[in-house]
């Protein structure tokens, strides 16, 4: 069996696909000691990557140029898993990408935090670093599952 017949891949979605989903997209691609491929996307994307997301990421060494993607580009493509990481993307998450396989994990969207440059830069990392604690136990916990 082929290295790729072993890859699983996960969608993460928010609205935006600007921060949460870019964040989570990165860091599990990182991570080359899993069997996961991450892609992201948004139910209404808003065009851009985060420039405080690329940041927070720099910072544990991640260097990333994803882009921001509608979800209907994915419509065609085969995941093992969908991970919302919004409210809103939980509630608008199309039905053709088959709700057995689709776990909601929600996080706070540090977008939409206001105040100095500080303030704003920690609400970026305090949402990097709950991905970085939760994502990793949730692809295992979905693993563990199917075998």
């Amino acid at each position: 069996m082929s290295k790729d017949a072993l890859v699983k891949k996960v969608l993460f979605l928010c609205t935006g696909n600007s921060c949460r989903s870019q964040i989570a997209e990165a860091m599990v691609n990182a991570d080359l000691n899993h069997p996961w491929r991450a892609l992201s996307a948004g139910t209404d994307p808003a065009g851009y990557v985060h420039p405080k997301a690329i940041e927070v990421l720099a910072e544990i060494g991640i260097q990333h140029r994803g882009f921001s993607q509608h979800v209907d580009d994915f419509q065609h493509m085969d995941v093992d898993m969908v991970v919302t990481v919004c409210d809103s993307a939980a509630e608008t998450c199309p039905t053709w990408l088959g709700k057995g396989n689709v776990i909601h994990q929600s996080f706070n969207d540090p977008a939409l935090v206001h105040g100095t440059e500080d303030e704003i830069l920690a609400a970026f990392r305090q949402v990097r670093d709950q991905i970085a604690e939760k994502i990793p136990a949730l692809l295992e916990t979905h693993l563990n599952a199917a075998t």
